[in-house]
């Protein structure tokens, strides 16, 4: 199967995503593509359901030369820091938009890796936000649930405008 971007507005990106039950070629095959879409949109990240999946599986590579790949199957935050800091956030879900997000700035991750193994990752930085961020995104939360209400209000009419990216 074919996947492509969807964007603000389309109901999986707020919905939860169910959780993989098993690790077949169909979820690999899916994993690839969506390296494939997330690099060819020069992201650093991306969840299933900005393809329009909604299954618990999120890619990342922060890497400069695109080698800090990584992908988990089933993620769960079990521990954020109390330290918290703002950073601009964007998403490939809503282009060009961009705002200040005040997140945790270390978690730990308990995810399965496309292999079927279970790992525990501690991240700190920019990795600890893009994995918040992206584990947001299997909940149906996108980084503009996480600003100040007339944040949001300042943004509408943008907003509006992604929205009709779905009917391409």
């Amino acid at each position: 199967m074919s996947y492509n971007l969807v964007y603000y507005g389309n109901p999986t990106l707020a919905s939860v995503a169910e959780r993989v039950e098993k690790i077949d070629d169909n979820i690999i095959s899916v994993i690839g593509e969506m390296y494939d879409i997330m690099y060819s949109e020069k992201g650093v990240g991306l969840a299933a359901p900005q393809i329009n999946l909604g299954k618990r599986i999120i890619v990342i590579d922060t890497g400069e030369n695109r080698n800090n790949k990584i992908a988990l199957i089933n993620p769960e935050i079990k521990k954020f820091s109390d330290t918290v800091e703002p950073y601009e956030e964007g998403c490939l879900s809503l282009p060009k938009l961009w705002r200040d997000v005040i997140r945790p700035t270390e978690v730990s991750v308990k995810g399965v890796t496309p292999k079927g193994d279970e790992i525990e990752l501690d991240a700190s930085g920019f990795f600890a936000r893009v994995l918040q961020h992206e584990i947001d995104h299997l909940n149906g939360i996108l980084f503009i649930d996480r600003i100040e209400k007339y944040l949001k209000d300042e943004i509408r009419t943008e907003l509006k405008k992604i929205k009709k990216l779905n009917k391409k």
